[in-house]
């Protein structure tokens, strides 16, 4: 996901993506483990588009307080 796509959601989109991505990057770990992951490279990305929402969330917070 590009940077300039998660900037233009609002707070509570980012917290509903940042959910989502929680949730799958546990489904890709938990197939890891069982040995039917396919690309190895979807989690390391899954990684850092949460790291990216993250960032945003926090730049949103800092700038409301």
């Amino acid at each position: 996901m590009k940077i300039r796509e998660l900037r233009e959601m609002s707070a509570e989109e980012l917290r509903t993506k940042h959910a989502e991505l929680d949730e799958q990057l546990f489904k890709l770990r938990f197939q890891k483990s069982l040995g039917q992951l396919d690309s190895p490279m979807k989690i390391k990305n899954i990684k850092k588009d949460i790291a990216r929402i993250k960032t945003l969330l926090s730049g949103i917070q800092k700038a409301t307080e």
